[in-house]
């Protein structure tokens, strides 16, 4: 196990040391478990105010005020935001093959995201954020999976973070304050860390918090924790050793002593996106940061209450459009490759052809379809339609297998040159059919569709 892998290259670290003067050397030897585990960026110093991007006001101690009722919002923060979206794009595909081959983490692009604004663009307008929507959202992260799935998929769990706090304000003031100020020095990841091996829906967490004084000590393991070397923060999900066992979130300094990062993460797509197992022993959290403790086995038997569905509405849409955005890029080389090849035996380029431009076709109607249906979704989620954050599910499903088989279907038309590692179209395909480890099983959404079509044909 290590603490945070120190396998950036040196001119990736030469990049981002204008971010900020104290961040842990990347040169030093991994730290052991009692000695803890260094975030990124450090905390400031008392009385000292930060500086830097991320598109952040200042708010002081409190919320600021939101905007007088029936005031239009103010959407220019999030539309200078948007605007650098194709210069990150293209700084991502830049470096997203190497970061790929090698699976390290890609620093470099996560500084650019943040250096544009979008890695806070979800911050409520009443911490001094854009108050960046859903169909922002969608829209970012389906831009972004153009150029790097990896770094798309880690902003996206920040983002989602950010849109949570501002609708439900879970963690304490000075909490999210910390966060905020870290937001505004650099890079200030979070994730929220609830899977586990071998653990079964409906099922107590196996990681356990136990009573120390006026706060708690986690021990447990998390798996599939997107980010995992690079987060700032970590909200663990935990049962108590009571016995009447509660369950809660735990924030979690992701310097905390007693965690370590184990490096599971070795999987066919997704390679940068260092999702590897967090193992926490004896991690101590403030008792104010231990959040919305509610009985276990009545919280594990009873259903999703409203916010929970518009969590999930979100982080259905938000990644689906990651996926998207990967099967544009892969249409866009497609385009390049039926433009430009011209076999032996044909004067004019494979573009000329109907057969081709008949199959371009269809892969264009698979994601004109797949983006009306998670934008239309997600503008409606904004506006508060309950029905389509019901329907939110099901349009995982659908945008994520439009995805993949438009893919696919580029891979099939190419040939040899699709699956040479000289070309990127390889690495989309292994992109898409990883991003199923964020989707539920088929036979789940399915099933729950099928159940809401039959409770619904059963009204009167």
């Amino acid at each position: 196990m290590t603490t945070r892998a120190a396998n950036r290259s040196t001119a990736e670290r030469s990049s981002e040391d204008h971010a900020s003067d104290d961040r842990p050397a990347d040169n030093r030897s991994p730290r052991s478990a009692s000695a803890g585990r260094r975030s990124r960026t450090a905390a400031p110093a008392a009385g000292s105010e930060p500086t830097g991007s991320g598109h952040l006001e200042s708010t002081g101690s409190t919320p600021t005020s939101s905007a007088p009722v029936g005031a239009a919002p103010d959407r220019s923060a999030v539309e200078t935001a948007l605007a650098g979206l194709p210069r990150v794009v293209d700084l991502l595909a830049a470096r997203a093959e190497e970061h790929d081959r090698d699976a390290t983490f890609p620093y470099q692009g996560i500084e650019a995201v943040h250096e544009a604004g979008l890695l806070t663009l979800t911050v409520s307008e009443r911490y001094g954020g854009p108050g960046g929507t859903l169909a922002d959202t969608v829209r970012v992260l389906s831009r972004l999976g153009r150029g790097d799935a990896s770094v798309a998929v880690v902003t996206a769990f920040t983002l989602l973070q950010h849109a949570e706090q501002a609708r439900r304000a879970d963690w304490p003031t000075a909490g999210y304050r910390r966060l905020l100020t870290e937001s505004r020095r650099g890079p200030a990841l979070v994730n929220t860390l609830r899977a586990e091996p071998g653990a079964g829906a409906g099922e107590l967490p196996g990681t356990v918090a136990r009573r120390d004084g006026d706060g708690w000590l986690l021990t447990g393991r998390k798996t599939y924790c997107t980010g995992a070397e690079a987060l700032a923060w970590m909200a663990v999900t935990a049962r108590t050793d009571e016995e009447e066992p509660r369950i809660g979130t735990f924030l979690v300094r992701g310097e905390s002593e007693g965690l370590e990062i184990d490096p599971t993460w070795d999987q066919l797509g997704l390679r940068a996106s260092a999702s590897h197992d967090v193992v926490l022993d004896g991690v101590r959290v403030p008792g104010d940061l231990a959040l919305g403790l509610t009985n276990g086995r009545r919280t594990a038997r009873q259903s999703a209450d409203a916010d929970a569905e518009l969590s999930s509405a979100w982080h259905d849409l938000a990644l689906s459009a990651v996926a998207i955005g990967v099967a544009r890029a892969a249409e866009a080389w497609l385009i390049r490759f039926l433009n430009q090849r011209t076999p032996a035996n044909l004067t004019e380029p494979l573009g000329t052809l109907p057969r081709y431009r008949t199959a371009l076709g269809e892969i264009e109607a698979q994601l004109i379809g797949a983006e009306e249906l998670v934008e239309g979704l997600a503008s409606r989620v904004d506006r508060g339609d309950q029905e389509a954050v019901a329907r939110t599910g099901p349009a995982h499903l659908l945008a994520t297998r439009a995805a993949t088989a438009v893919v696919q279907q580029a891979v099939a038309l190419t040939g040899n040159p699709g699956l040479s590692r000289r070309h990127p179209l390889e690495r989309y395909l292994r992109d898409v059919l990883s991003s199923r480890v964020h989707l539920a099983p088929d036979e789940t959404v399915l099933e729950a569709a099928g159940r809401a079509a039959l409770e619904r044909g059963a009204r009167p």
